[in-house]
């Protein structure tokens, strides 16, 4: 096992293991442990009640965070004409086409976070699919990073929008931003991210849809939240 850093042992000290917190103190427990010599993400773990080997129970989508991620995003656009045009001037870091994939393929070229592609382009981005699905990185028009309105894709990720899923466990993981944004800016895109959750519960789903839901700082323990 490896050796608890003197940080992490400080803010052990701070939080019960058995008790479930409301969101708001869990969060202000946070804020009270030690700090990383960076400025560290808030990490949502939220298990469901659902099976992701059934297509019909899975849970997916995406939300645009108030506070934004305190992260900027790099976004690649694949488009031509004026569609390559319209995204240069929204913002994208990369617009290309074809001549893109050798550079992906063979240099192993990664140096974006976010790949967004117009629909008549994902013939040419599915030749990517073994190198890109792996990574996460393959356009989906259910995340919104298939579509012909390439300025309203690339303002959302740019402001802060986060793609949800489950994994195999059953458990959705992501990021909602900074300790440096307090309190109030970091419960308000925590309830932004479980409203939409909770909106997407599938149908099929039986029984108790929110199973547990804990929240930890990139260095720090989890703390479970009591779920209403």
């Amino acid at each position: 096992m490896k050796k608890m850093t003197k940080n992490y042992a400080e803010s052990m000290k701070l939080v019960d293991q058995n008790k479930e917190y409301e969101v708001k103190e869990a969060l202000e427990i946070i804020e009270k442990m030690p700090k990383a010599k960076f400025d560290e993400t808030l990490e949502l773990h939220v298990k469901l009640g659902v099976d992701s080997k059934h297509a019909d129970q899975q849970v997916r989508g995406t939300v645009v965070l108030p506070n934004g991620t305190g992260k900027t995003l790099r976004v690649l656009v694949f488009a031509k004409g004026p569609k390559a045009e319209e995204a240069e001037k929204a913002g994208a870091d990369f617009v290309g086409a074809d001549e893109l994939i050798p550079k992906i393929q063979n240099d192993n070229w990664f140096e974006y976070d976010v790949i967004v592609a117009t629909p008549d382009m994902m013939g040419v981005v599915g030749r990517l699919g073994k190198v890109l699905g792996p990574k996460g990185l393959m356009p989906n028009p259910k995340s919104g990073t298939v579509t012909m309105d390439v300025t309203k894709a690339i303002k959302e990720i740019k402001s802060g929008k986060v793609e949800y899923r489950l994994d195999k466990t059953n458990i959705i993981h992501l990021g909602f931003g900074k300790v440096s944004f307090g309190t109030d800016k970091l419960l308000e895109n925590y309830e932004t991210i479980m409203n939409a959750i909770i909106k997407a519960k599938p149908a099929a789903a039986k029984g108790q849809y929110i199973r547990s839901v804990s929240i930890s700082k990139t260095m720090g323990p989890g703390l479970y939240i009591k779920e209403k």
